[in-house]
């Protein structure tokens, strides 16, 4: 394996490989990102809607039933492909496969 050190194109000694190799272990696989990309959608979503579960309030079945759909998007998803087909978007841009957002917000 090749380095590039200061400009110039180098071997790789056994430590750097092995090192190299280590690194390549800790990094995030495509499932992960996008598992955290996913993640951060529906917690962004479930963040609209905490002012609905103050103590003060009685929350809607409705709101209810959204919030725990939104806790169980990631539910099931093992694959990339599973992921991307839950990110899938129309030409909107609104995810498709998310709970629909309620519109009666009255609590």
């Amino acid at each position: 394996m090749k380095k590039m050190v200061n400009g110039i194109l180098m071997d790789m000694s056994e430590e750097d490989i092995a090192q190299y190799n280590e690194d390549q272990k800790t990094l995030p696989t495509e499932f992960d990102v996008n598992m955290e990309y996913l993640r951060e959608i529906r917690n962004s979503l479930l963040a609209k809607t905490d002012w609905t579960a103050s103590s003060d309030l009685t929350m809607s079945d409705n709101m209810k039933t959204y919030r725990q759909a939104l806790r169980d998007v990631p539910s099931g998803l093992d694959t990339v492909e599973k992921v991307k087909t839950k990110l899938t978007k129309n030409d909107d841009g609104v995810l498709i496969n998310f709970p629909e957002e309620v519109s009666n917000w009255a609590i």
